[in-house]
């Protein structure tokens, strides 16, 4: 796919953090990896090995942009507190390849790729599969990630298209 935008997107989560890599060209996407970073042990353990996990995907990848799910908010504060650093680790991680970042809720990315910010997992999962091709339904966390990565591509279409309409007045 020449002039493609290589996206990682993001789900960033303590024990399992999923993570999707598509190339974006125009309106076109396709998968490139996916999977999930799986994580055992204390607390500071998870976090560096999400954080390693990450850095390396990067290297060995490349992507240009960072698409990664924001905060929300959970009932219970010790499991955002959790959640909000293995979201730091994740992104720590990019920093040294200095790419942008974009953050998008929950519900705007299951609305980019189910059609509405209450879909089910599944519903993503199929959803995922479905616009990329492929021939089974990831894992839910990898399939998140695969959807954070196909909301940034469709927005920056969006992005492009208003930029053009803007000069053209």
């Amino acid at each position: 796919m020449t002039g493609a935008v290589r996206i990682l997107g993001i789900d960033p989560g303590s024990q399992v953090t999923g993570f999707g890599i598509v190339d974006a060209f125009g309106g076109r996407t396709r998968a490139v990896e996916w999977g999930s970073i799986r994580t055992s042990g204390e607390h500071s353990e998870r976090l560096r090995r999400i954080f390693e996990e990450v850095d390396r995907i990067i290297t060995t990848h490349a992507p240009a942009e960072i698409a990664i799910e924001s905060v929300f908010v959970h009932r219970n504060a010790d499991s955002a507190l959790k959640l909000g650093q293995a979201r730091a680790a994740a992104l720590c991680a990019t920093f040294r390849a200095r790419l942008p970042i974009y953050e998008y809720s929950p519900r705007h990315i299951k609305k980019a790729v189910a059609g509405s910010g209450a879909a089910e997992k599944l519903q993503v999962q199929r959803m995922v599969r479905m616009l990329l091709g492929l021939g089974e339904a990831p894992q839910p966390d990898a399939a998140d990630a695969l959807a954070a990565a196909l909301c940034h591509a469709h927005s920056r279409v969006a992005r492009a298209t208003l930029m053009k309409a803007a000069g053209a007045t």
